[in-house]
């Protein structure tokens, strides 16, 4: 079973979001709901949040584990667009047509 991220990964990804100009996460790297199982969650999302606030990084997130995984980091607040919806929020990024929205537009 694994439930983390290691430690050269952490390092890794940090370093490739150095190098992005616009992150969009969707799920956790890990069971973040259980210490030490988070370590990897909570510090990729405040690399992300501190390049965010940094002007460096365009950061989006969706679903709702995601919200809950970075609310854990207590870095929710730092990045740019996050929305509970997880498959629509896909889809929405896709540029595909979401069923509520065409309902709205052809009322």
């Amino acid at each position: 079973m694994i439930l983390d991220a290691g430690p050269a990964t952490i390092e890794d990804l940090n370093k490739r979001l150095e190098t992005c100009e616009t992150l969009v996460w969707n799920g956790p790297l890990g069971a973040f709901e259980i210490t030490p199982f988070d370590t990897a969650t909570v510090s990729v999302a405040q690399h992300a949040a501190e390049l965010t606030k940094a002007g460096k990084l365009l950061s989006v997130a969706g679903g709702g584990d995601t919200v809950a995984a970075l609310r854990h980091a207590d870095s929710d607040q730092a990045f740019s667009y996050v929305s509970t919806a997880g498959g629509a929020f896909l889809e929405w990024l896709e540029g595909k047509t979401l069923p509520g929205v065409a309902a709205l537009r052809a009322s």
